[in-house]
């Protein structure tokens, strides 16, 4: 069909899925919303760096020293290009997660007379979407200052509720954080809107692009948004790495997150000065062969296209979203069609606790992720305890698709069938 990806080829980079799991069964795997798989590519260029360059970077005048360093940096070049910025404008961090808490933390140590400073009754906006990594960082740092912490509500359809942005989006905001597509709804928020009501009253835009980063184009330009933080393993990369990037003018007026070794211009006994960006953001010896990983394996997704990606994805939502909802009993919690659509798929299944459901899924050898999906206020919004999620990515195919739907059948029949009471 159509825009569909040669999976079949694709999935020969991947060593993980010669494996068998579950007595002898293919591993049908449709938990990428959590952590993707690594090419062969990413585990190779990590292995290089260890045997061929290990040494620490930025550290010493020696030809392993120098050789470390080009590789970290044109990782860094790497990724800068992927979304189309600058290498002084991209810092690397453990994950998204360390990304927005070092914002957070910056901005709360942040001097009374800097653009980043908080008083009480300024307000930071998120919505109520948010993963925990892009709400508690906001939660804590709204309890340290004094500012008011409010968001945009969620309506019964997954999308974001928008009528009243001008209100909560007002003068007093500072800060406006949201997801670009979230991991639970598979809901692709219309970003530009909401920057331009925070370029309205000046507050400063960041966009958690966990799940967006790895499944279509990006552009930070485009976007007009202040910073932006992914994560590495969600994107066929290494885990242990992430990327915060900020605006180059931005990120040199913030105040260290982590201080100590490498970040610094000058140190006396009683004082230092920092090194701009993104080194003063770069405390210690960071993640080398997990950031040179990273750079191999945004290679990787340039090598395949991120429209042909993206189109890829198209195609298995649209498949998968008519196939599910064919399912009497079940229920997809958010939207049901395909405009501003991930390829994510939260859903509860009647009579059917989603923890069974996943157990009896995995007996199929099929991975979901089953839970509130770090998003306890969502889930309280819409009324559920947990969900099944099944998330895809550019190495799944119509057929694991159909594997769903038929394991979902058969837990049903096992669920719901009479049960004989045994005999005493």
């Amino acid at each position: 069909m159509s825009g569909l990806l040669d999976v079949t080829t694709i999935k020969r980079d991947f060593p993980i899925f010669n494996r068998t799991i579950r007595d002898g069964q293919r591993l049908i795997y449709l938990d990428s919303g959590a952590t993707s798989h690594k090419p062969k590519i990413v585990l190779d260029a990590e292995r290089d760096f260890y045997e061929n360059h290990n040494s620490a970077v930025h550290r010493g005048a020696h030809q392993l020293a120098e050789e470390a360093t080009e590789l970290f940096e044109e990782a860094r070049l790497e990724v800068a290009r992927f979304l189309n910025s600058d290498g002084s404008e991209i810092v690397f961090t453990k994950n998204a997660t360390e990304s927005l808490n070092l914002l957070a933390y910056s901005f709360s140590n942040s001097s009374k007379n800097s653009r980043f400073h908080l008083n009480p009754g300024d307000r930071i906006v998120v919505t109520e979407m948010e993963h925990h990594a892009n709400l508690i960082p906001w939660q804590q740092l709204a309890a340290r200052t004094g500012a008011e912490l409010t968001w945009l509500p969620v309506t019964t359809d997954g999308r974001l509720d928008l009528s009243s942005i001008d209100s909560i989006i007002n003068a007093k905001t500072k800060i406006v954080a949201i997801t670009h597509q979230s991991n639970v709804l598979g809901t692709i928020n219309p970003i530009k809107e909401i920057v331009a009501a925070a370029r309205n009253v000046g507050a400063l835009f960041i966009l958690d692009a966990c799940q967006s980063v790895p499944h279509f184009k990006v552009d930070v330009k485009d976007l007009d948004i202040d910073f932006l933080a992914f994560s590495g393993h969600k994107a066929v990369g290494p885990t242990g790495v992430g990327t915060l990037w900020g605006r180059a003018e931005l990120l040199n007026e913030m105040e260290p997150f982590l201080t100590g070794g490498s970040m610094i211009e000058s140190v006396t006994m009683s004082s230092a000065t920092f090194a701009e960006a993104p080194q003063r953001f770069e405390a210690g010896v960071p993640n080398m062969a997990q950031a040179v990983g990273l750079g191999a394996a945004i290679r990787y997704l340039n090598g395949i296209g991120m429209e042909n990606i993206h189109n890829h994805e198209v195609a298995l939502t649209k498949y998968a979203l008519d196939k599910l909802q064919s399912i009497p009993g079940l229920k997809i919690i958010g939207p049901t069609e395909m405009k501003n659509r991930g390829a994510v798929f939260s859903f509860t299944m009647e009579n059917i606790h989603p923890h069974d459901l996943g157990q009896a899924l995995d007996q199929n050898g099929i991975a979901v992720r089953t839970g509130h999906h770090c998003a306890w206020p969502l889930m309280r919004v819409l009324n559920v305890p947990a969900t099944t999620r099944a998330s895809l990515y550019f190495y799944n195919d119509y057929s694991d698709i159909d594997a769903l739907i038929s394991g979902i059948y058969e837990a049903k029949e096992f669920f719901t069938a009479p049960r004989t009471k045994e005999r005493k």
